[in-house]
């Protein structure tokens, strides 16, 4: 009895003491819902190296790519609810997705939880040089005058809504002419194929800068310091007309509040270092960080207007 009792005593006592270990004590891992080599990949990459630096342990990116990043968010959503595995969201699976996928296999809202945004950049308005509008209003007025059509990313993308509620805000009827990527749009207008164009920052810089497009507004609450002569679609006359391209950082619904505060302090620490503004400026985007209830607010708010624009337009998702 008394070996029995010594037994259990130590095997309590161990549970205890692995138990009381401070958090994390294996690998993390973040879910990318997209394949490597773009900006939702470059996020996550920074964030894991910035994590495993402060956390002391290892942080595994693994890209889950497939069905317009519903694949992943779901294995994300699915995931033990631990703190370790963590899932980096976007627009589209979190926030657009449940008004578009009638049997869409999660529930942003019920099965993630938020724990920071890490990183906005603004949509661009541009057109072909050869188009005689140099704003956002000459552009409108052509647009009531004649046949325009509108380049964007994806069916149900950001750059996609942002068109259609330009649309609705304007009363006009730009065609929406929607590509396999945003690259192959920002192409096309800039070869003349098209018009005008939606398109996150990054994709259209290039062609900005070379004289290739010309942009007439960013859709943002603020200009972009990667171009301060171009207005905001609110200085143009439509304050409504507002969509940003971003990355933000969930983790499984249920995973320990203390956990979820602890990761959200850890990278919103990384995301105010000078190395990591940096890379995030050369790709066209702004680190952002804040608390865990601010994203879970952002989302809300997202969710919510993509929802009326997605009615309005009757957007269909085959």
């Amino acid at each position: 009895m008394k070996i029995f009792c010594a037994v259990a005593v130590v095997a309590l006592a161990a549970s205890m003491s692995a138990f009381a270990q401070p958090y994390p004590v294996k690998p993390l891992r973040i879910i990318v819902p997209y394949p490597p080599g773009g900006g939702t990949d470059l996020a996550a990459r920074l964030v894991a190296q910035k994590l495993s630096e402060s956390l002391g342990k290892s942080v595994i990116v693994e890209n889950r790519a497939g069905a317009n990043g519903n694949i992943g968010t779901d294995a994300t959503a699915k995931a033990a609810a631990d703190g370790y595995t963590l899932g980096m969201a976007t627009p589209g699976p979190v926030t657009a997705g449940k008004s578009l996928y009638p049997n869409l296999p999660y529930d942003p809202e019920r099965d993630l939880a938020p724990v920071i945004l890490v990183n906005a950049s603004p949509n661009v308005l541009a057109v072909h040089p050869s188009i005689p509008a140099r704003t956002a209003k000459e552009l409108i007025t052509l647009a009531k005058s004649g046949n325009l059509h509108i380049a964007a990313s994806t069916i149900a993308s950001v750059q996609h809504l942002l068109a259609e509620m330009l649309n609705h805000a304007t009363g006009v009827r730009m065609e929406v002419i929607t590509y396999k990527g945003g690259a192959q749009a920002a192409t096309d207008v800039a070869g003349g194929q098209v018009e005008a164009l939606w398109s996150v920052l990054p994709a259209a810089l290039p062609f900005i800068q070379s004289g290739r497009l010309r942009a007439l507004a960013v859709a943002s609450e603020k200009r972009t310091s990667l171009l301060p002569q171009v207005p905001t679609m609110g200085e143009a006359g439509w304050p409504g007309v507002v969509g940003t391209a971003w990355n933000g950082v969930v983790a499984p619904a249920g995973a320990p509040r203390a956990i979820v505060e602890t990761l959200a302090t850890e990278i919103g620490r990384s995301l105010r270092a000078a190395d990591v503004k940096d890379r995030f400026t050369a790709s066209g985007m702004e680190a952002i960080g804040g608390t865990s209830e601010e994203f879970g607010a952002f989302l809300k708010a997202e969710t919510a207007k993509w929802a009326k624009v997605i009615k309005a337009a009757n957007i269909k998702v085959e």
